[in-house]
């Protein structure tokens, strides 16, 4: 959630919001009026359409119930006698009968113009009378005779009498109404391609069609079209469905009353949408212009407004990270954003400025610091040596003054001389055992030293005063009468890293007290009103201060070996 959050609180997304609040009810509502007005149309459409098929249905169903019923009174027709079977055959008889029935069903098949056929099979002579229409194609009108004739011979036991019954012969599908009076098929039949025929003159659109299908809705006319289209027929409910994959089109159905089928209609529902209303047009236009303008607002308030914020945000992130040589562009803008962003870029040049001053003064200010942190060690050593000479003089041991007055001579040169903030290691290292001279002068065969370094270290610059100040501290506060001290001095190159140079100072006192290891240790200072332990504090302060954190001193205790200081700095 927290990725999303400035996100959502962005000026781009409100305003997108804000926009989309605005136009956005305006185009749903567009959009429900165009789905209200089409589905208006498909209900008024599918309406008429299935009025049309329901009145087409309903003359189809009437004809084949005329043609049932005519079929019933020629069943009760005396001439059929002489077509059934007899022990005594009279030919005559016979070709009497089947002259009286021939006309009989030829002109009534002029009244029954939906039907193909009426006919009567003797199945006792194998005598076959049919009626036939002359505008039919000679070679179906003898190919459909064959099939019922052969249909009949083999009895069509699977067919229901007195029925209309959906049958299917080698390349058509028929309509056939037969009863069977002792042997004699009284019947008609019907190809169901021709029951559509008339709807040719009824416009479905370009690509609309009517067809006919079975009780299952398996397409009996019309089957490539249905398969290229690939249109579902099988819809629940007698309303309509909208099918289709290339076009769509809205399907209706009307089952027929008499015979086991249905009849539909395919109409092109791009037919369907050129006669909606004038007004609807307007709002699809409305509804289109309304989301052009919402993308066209979108484009003209980022170039206008939304990119110049974008680049100040960017500006303003760089100078967070401390980029102040970021400049915003000035190219063609509104005013305010000229005006905002040539105030940003005075502002940057004036914060650098600043940035600048402030940097030098705090140097200043660390220079003066180290100034006085280095004069406060001078005044501190210079009353312990006006001491030592003070107690000398008061033994009148001259020699031991002679010797301790040139020691102090060479100390004080070296104090006064090194007023920088760096010296040589080897200065400071002969400055040191000036210093514990000094002190071996003052308190004879109590002192030793050692000192240990490597050659190739001598000519690296260190701070003045570090190793001589930390010397100072272990023969002030690790110096006893009862036995001598020991201080060794060892400096080489740092074993982890060789840009760095390890000084360590270590004596055989008793170490640093508790208190003192805890205050060197978070850093807090150790000085009291009698200034002690100041060299300490000024030794790691000084550190701090000239090599900005590279540099490193730690204080511990050694078992056995007392005060230990450790001092890592960069050569």
């Amino acid at each position: 959630m927290k990725p999303l959050k400035p996100l959502i609180n962005s000026l781009m997304f409100k305003l997108f919001l804000t926009i989309f609040l605005i136009i956005g009810p305006l185009i749903i509502f567009h959009i429900i009026n165009n789905y209200y007005a089409n589905e208006v149309i498909r209900n008024q459409v599918a309406q008429s359409n299935k009025n049309m098929l329901n009145i087409y249905m309903d003359q189809i169903d009437k004809s084949l119930e005329g043609v049932g019923n005519y079929i019933f009174q020629l069943s009760a027709n005396t001439d059929l006698y002489f077509l059934q079977y007899h022990e005594n055959f009279d030919l005559n008889d016979y070709e009497e009968a089947k002259i009286r029935l021939s006309n009989s069903i030829n002109n009534q098949s002029y009244f029954y113009t939906a039907i193909d056929s009426i006919f009567l099979y003797s199945s006792s002579y194998k005598d076959f009378l049919y009626t036939q229409k002359n505008d039919e194609n000679f070679t179906d009108r003898m190919n459909a005779t064959d099939e019922i004739h052969d249909l009949l011979e083999n009895k069509p036991e699977n067919l229901r009498e007195g029925k209309w019954n959906l049958w299917k012969g080698k390349k058509n599908y028929y309509l056939l109404y037969y009863l069977n009076i002792d042997g004699v098929y009284v019947g008609a039949w019907v190809n169901m391609n021709n029951l559509v025929k008339p709807f040719k003159y009824i416009d479905f659109g370009e690509t609309g069609r009517a067809l006919l299908t079975t009780s299952k809705l398996q397409p009996i006319t019309n089957k490539k079209f249905i398969e290229d289209e690939k249109l579902d027929l099988t819809f629940k409910g007698n309303k309509f469905a909208v099918s289709g994959d290339n076009e769509r089109f809205m399907v209706m159905k009307e089952k027929s009353s008499s015979g086991d089928f249905y009849l539909l209609a395919l109409i092109p529902e791009s037919e369907i949408l050129e006669k909606l209303p004038f007004l609807q047009r307007i709002s699809s236009v409305i509804s289109i212009g309304a989301v052009l303008f919402l993308f066209l607002f979108i484009f003209i308030m980022r170039k206008v407004f939304l990119q110049p914020i974008k680049r100040i945000v960017s500006a303003m992130k760089k100078l967070r990270e401390g980029d102040m040589e970021v400049r915003l562009p000035m190219n063609h803008n509104s005013t305010e954003f000229e005006v905002m962003n040539g105030t940003f870029n005075h502002m940057i040049s004036e914060i650098k400025d600043l940035k600048i001053n402030v940097y030098e003064e705090k140097l200043n200010l660390q220079r003066a610091e180290l100034k006085h942190l280095q004069l406060q060690i001078n005044p501190h050593f210079f009353l312990n040596s006006l001491n030592i000479i003070y107690n000398l003089a008061t033994v009148k041991d001259f020699a031991i003054i002679q010797e301790m007055s040139k020691c102090l001579a060479n100390y004080f040169r070296f104090m006064f001389r090194s007023n920088s903030y760096f010296v040589s290691l080897e200065e400071e290292l002969k400055h040191t055992e000036n210093y514990i001279k000094i002190q071996q002068l003052r308190f004879p065969e109590a002192i030793n030293y050692e000192v240990e370094a490597s050659s190739d270290l001598m000519e690296c610059n260190i701070p003045p005063l570090v190793i001589q100040t930390i010397a100072e501290n272990s023969i002030k506060h690790a110096f006893n009468m009862d036995e001598p001290i020991e201080i060794k001095i060892t400096v080489k190159k740092d074993n982890e890293d060789p840009g760095f140079m390890e000084i360590k100072i270590q004596d055989t006192g008793e170490g640093f007290p508790e208190e003192v290891l805890c205050s060197l240790e978070n850093d807090e200072s150790l000085t009291n009103q009698e200034g002690e332990r100041i060299g300490l504090w000024n030794v790691k302060r000084r550190l701090n201060l000239l090599y900005e954190g590279y540099a490193h001193i730690h204080f511990s205790n050694e078992q056995g070996k007392g005060a230990t200081v450790r001092m890592k700095v960069p050569i």
